[in-house]
């Protein structure tokens, strides 16, 4: 086959795909409204069930509302016949996926559900099907086709219902006023967590790791202080522990183009006054802004006195996955 005819096929399923997630728009009415309030109002957690590849769709979209503030988990429907029926408290909501809304396994379970008494959410492709009708509420998410040529793998359909799914999820984040906050505490181990989460508390330099000398100490012991340090930089600390002023890799090549006397210069002389800082309880990724945008490796950590308390470095916090 010739390469044109693989994207000429692959941009047809593409449009088939969109335009059936565009019919979605107008699907957005009082049954989804409804299906927004009874999850609100659920005290349980969000069950979603699915079979097949609607099973697939259905994980994805439980680990979705999990992430986006709706506690959920996903059951698949033939295990709960044997045994998983035990995960499902009289607190919970059923959501369940099935594009014909006949599909067994799910219909199977039915009479246990209705004696749960468990509000009951579908998505089908079918509105006369038996899930559509024996639930609270059902949301249309039929298509007019198939992307499969043959119209017989789940493609436009699962494609819609997954839509449908974040369109659920999204719109209970914002019912709920869910927070960056929030979402950080779902995903501490990720890079948006550590992004959300990560202070300059938990990564300054702090204790005999802060390099810090007083103003009239000679620079050759200023340069010394930041050998022993490796932080590229020293803090100019006056008494008290108020910061005075910061002297850098940069201000050190500055220097040497004045031909200074370094055992008889003293720091506070060539140190940089006024220099950038942070607050510890700032996020490290507004360190790292502050950094980026000033062009400088390291930022003096400073409390509402300006006294010193920390460092924070560049690479520690980009070590750190920030």
């Amino acid at each position: 086959m010739e390469s044109h005819k693989f994207c000429q096929m692959a941009q047809a399923v593409i449009e088939i795909e969109a335009a059936a997630v565009s019919a979605l728009s107008s699907r957005i009415n009082e049954n989804f409204a409804r299906a927004c309030e009874l999850i609100l109002t659920c005290k349980g957690r969000i069950v979603v069930i699915g079979m097949g590849k609607s099973g697939h769709i259905s994980g994805k979209i439980a680990a979705t509302l999990a992430s986006t503030g709706t506690p959920a988990f996903f059951v698949h429907p033939g295990e709960a016949s044997h045994g998983d029926m035990g995960m499902i408290t009289k607190e919970d909501l059923i959501l369940a996926l099935s594009n014909s809304g006949e599909t067994p396994e799910i219909i199977t379970i039915l009479p246990l559900i209705k004696r749960l008494g468990l509000p009951f959410v579908a998505l089908t492709g079918r509105l006369n099907s038996t899930l559509a009708k024996a639930a609270d509420v059902n949301i249309d998410v039929s298509v007019e086709k198939e992307a499969c040529p043959l119209g017989l793998a789940p493609t436009s359909s699962s494609t819609a219902a997954l839509a449908m799914g974040d369109a659920l999820a999204i719109a209970l984040l914002q019912a709920k006023g869910f927070t960056p906050d929030d979402f950080a505490m779902s995903h501490p181990g990720g890079s948006l967590g550590k992004k959300l989460l990560l202070k300059v508390e938990h990564l300054m330099k702090v204790g005999d790791k802060l390099p810090a000398v007083k103003p009239d100490v000679p620079l050759k012991e200023a340069l010394m202080e930041m050998t022993r340090k490796g932080l590229g930089m020293t803090a100019i600390i006056e008494a008290g522990g108020k910061l005075a002023g910061i002297y850098t890799d940069g201000d050190l090549r500055r220097t040497l183009d004045q031909d200074c006397d370094f055992t008889n210069t003293k720091i506070s002389e060539v140190m940089t006054p006024n220099c950038k800082t942070i607050k510890c309880d700032l996020l490290a990724a507004e360190a790292l802004n502050i950094m980026e945008s000033y062009k400088i490796t390291a930022l003096p950590v400073v409390d509402d006195q300006e006294r010193l308390t920390g460092i924070i470095h560049m690479h520690d916090i980009l070590s750190a996955g920030v």
